[in-house]
């Protein structure tokens, strides 16, 4: 890692760990922000600096959008009553005790997947919007909405805020869109606490696998990532032991979440309530 500073080379060791790192990483300060990125899940009581959600949303509205059609929204969730309906909601359906962020956060930012303009514009000029019926149309809209969100998350943090997405929202997509006012075509992919990080109790940054286990070039190789998952084992440890968090190996997780229901918690009848929302998923 010739080249860089130790200030950079720290950077590379917190987001791999002491698995093998990238030897040939070009540091920009936009890449360092990135490598910088941690979910916050404990928020000062503060107000958000005034501008900050238009900021984030002009850094939204920069992302790339699939054919210019800008098929998604955003309810930024600000009322204190309404929030703690949301929170309710959750704590209902997800029987566990991690959802203090949802209140202690000023806002709750909810991406939409929102393809309603689309339809409603092509009816105003006479045609039928029968393409919605198709998979793709729900896909292109969710990749929007994902798109434009990882854009005001950094421009969140160049602020000097912090956000945790939240795709618990998908296990109350029902209950929320009556609460929001979703109209038909719409739906909220994920949302996102948003606030000003509280210093006294901060995380760290969590580790990502070896580059090796998501790059390929050329071709899938579907066997190398098999020689750096014990790495990658060994570090989600160390950053769990560093947290204080219970033990729980990656590889564990992983297998927890593809053989158990409960961890699709309301999710399971995910595919009926976006049909029911006028997505037809042909």
């Amino acid at each position: 890692m010739t080249g860089l500073t130790n200030a950079q080379i720290d950077l590379l060791r917190q987001r791999y760990g002491n698995q093998v790192k990238p030897e040939k990483v070009i540091m920009t300060p936009v890449v360092e922000a990135m490598l910088r990125h941690k979910s916050v899940r404990t928020f000062l009581p503060d107000a958000l600096p005034e501008g900050a959600i238009e900021t984030m949303v002009a850094a939204a509205q920069s992302a790339s959008t699939s054919s210019a059609l800008n098929q998604w929204s955003l309810v930024a969730v600000t009322d204190v009553a309404l929030k703690k309906e949301i929170h309710d909601t959750v704590a209902r359906e997800v029987k566990v005790d991690r959802l203090p962020w949802i209140l202690e956060a000023p806002a709750l930012l909810l991406w939409v997947a929102d393809t309603s303009r689309s339809a409603a514009i092509t009816r105003d000029q006479g045609g039928d919007p029968f393409v919605l019926n198709y998979l793709d149309s729900f896909l292109m809209a969710s990749v929007d909405a994902t798109l434009a969100a990882q854009n005001a998350s950094l421009a969140a943090e160049s602020i000097g805020l912090g956000i945790v997405y939240l795709g618990v929202m998908r296990n109350i997509a029902k209950e929320l869109a009556s609460i929001i006012n979703l109209p038909e075509h719409a739906f909220v992919t994920f949302g996102m606490a948003l606030g000003r990080p509280d210093p006294s109790r901060t995380s760290a940054i969590r580790p990502r696998p070896a580059q090796p286990v998501v790059l390929h070039y050329n071709r899938y190789n579907q066997e190398d990532y098999r020689d750096y998952v014990e790495g990658y084992e060994q570090a989600s440890q160390d950053f769990r032991i560093q947290q204080k968090m219970s033990p729980k190996t990656w590889k564990g997780a992983l297998h927890n979440s593809m053989t158990s229901m409960e961890y699709l918690g309301g999710r399971k009848e995910l595919r009926e309530m976006v049909v029911e929302k006028g997505f037809k998923l042909l």
